[in-house]
């Protein structure tokens, strides 16, 4: 079973202690490039093949993934920004509960966030940040029980919720630590007939490196 604890408590934790922090003015930009990992809930719904004549599935299960990211801000005024987000492609699993690895697809999230920096005189500066994603799927592929079937995700769109804190190091760059929610739902087909749909709803959750210019 997956979890996602560690993790969290980790973030929790560091925003806890975190003392205030130097403030990010109006006009500034941030580029981030890190790595993070999207782990969807262990439970993605349940699809009904019975039109295939495979009847209704046990829960689906999507495999997490790791990939490089780039995240773009700029501050509209002191302390908040609008943050653009973008990866490389992640290629994630899809198992059937009980029956196994049925497929895989691959997916990009862009997400486009606002957000607040608590600037205070210390060299941690948590943030909170709400926006919107659209996820993109393409190269889906089946194997097992459904070799030889087309698989197809739409596309979807959703809101994400974003926190995280910034370790100042040296004057214009910062080590940061972030998790977001996204909200991804995904219709799925088989052969052109509708099944069901994947509530994927990741935790997206990684490690950057900020500079500011």
């Amino acid at each position: 079973m997956k979890t996602c604890l560690p993790p969290l408590l980790l973030l929790t934790a560091a925003m806890a202690v975190a003392a205030p922090a130097t403030a990010q003015s109006r006009g500034d930009w941030t580029l981030g490039l890190g790595v993070h990992n999207v782990d969807p809930k262990s439970d993605s719904g349940r699809l009904d093949a019975t039109a295939l004549g495979l009847g209704p599935l046990p829960p689906t299960e999507i495999g997490s993934s790791v990939r490089p990211t780039i995240t773009v801000e700029y501050f509209l005024r002191d302390n908040v920004g609008i943050e653009v987000l973008a990866a490389l492609p992640f290629q994630h699993d899809i198992d059937i509960r009980g029956v196994g690895k049925v497929g895989s697809a691959r997916h990009l999230p862009p997400t486009v966030s606002l957000q607040y920096h608590f600037a205070n005189a210390s060299k941690a500066t948590p943030f909170v940040g709400a926006g919107v994603n659209y996820t993109t799927f393409f190269s889906e592929g089946t194997t097992g029980a459904l070799t030889g079937t087309r698989l197809k995700l739409d596309d979807s769109w959703g809101l994400a919720a974003h926190v995280g804190v910034d370790f100042a190091i040296g004057q214009r760059s910062a080590l940061r630590l972030d998790a977001r929610w996204i909200d991804i739902g995904s219709d799925v087909s088989v052969d052109g007939v509708k099944i069901g749909k994947a509530e994927i709803d990741p935790l997206v959750y990684g490690v950057a490196w900020v500079t500011k210019f």
